[in-house]
């Protein structure tokens, strides 16, 4: 009996041994993976602040500045995006999602180059009251954020 008791302990001290492993396996793996394989956005206030080199691809987001969105000859799409503190410029060619419009929350993923956003990709809406919860903290920060039911949020 005593040696089935042994058995047991050393198979439950293997699993957990192989799970610790496995853990710091995963963990040194992400700790390894390049900066830009996390992929948060910026708000136009931090990219007027320190601009990002041209080779660097990552996502902006805010709101579609009034005004400003203009299309060009074919899928060529421009317009400002904004947090109430800055606006950036961009540049888009493709197909903007059904949702798109001024005064709504994007997401736009491209590089920074010569002053203007230039995107490759528009992320699109869930509805028309969604907006990403990093550009609501963005807009609560500068203290333009307007809640879906019209009322005036601030900090």
């Amino acid at each position: 009996m005593s040696g089935l008791k042994n058995l047991k302990k050393r198979r439950r001290v293997q699993v957990i041994s192989i799970a610790g492993i496995c853990i710091a396996i995963v963990l040194v793996i992400l700790a390894l993976l390049p900066d830009d394989s996390f992929q948060f956005f910026r708000s136009p206030s931090e990219v007027a602040e320190a601009p990002p080199l041209p080779t660097e691809r990552f996502r902006i987001g805010g709101l579609v500045e009034q005004g400003s969105l203009v299309r060009g000859q074919g899928e060529q799409i421009s317009f400002a995006v904004t947090d109430g503190g800055a606006s950036v410029p961009v540049v888009y060619t493709g197909i903007l999602p059904d949702l798109f419009e001024e005064g709504q929350g994007m997401v736009a993923q491209g590089n920074y180059i010569n002053g203007r956003f230039e995107a490759v990709e528009i992320l699109a809406k869930h509805d028309e009251t969604y907006m990403p919860s990093e550009v609501i903290d963005a807009l609560k920060e500068q203290g333009t954020y307007v809640a879906p039911d019209g009322a005036v949020v601030t900090n």
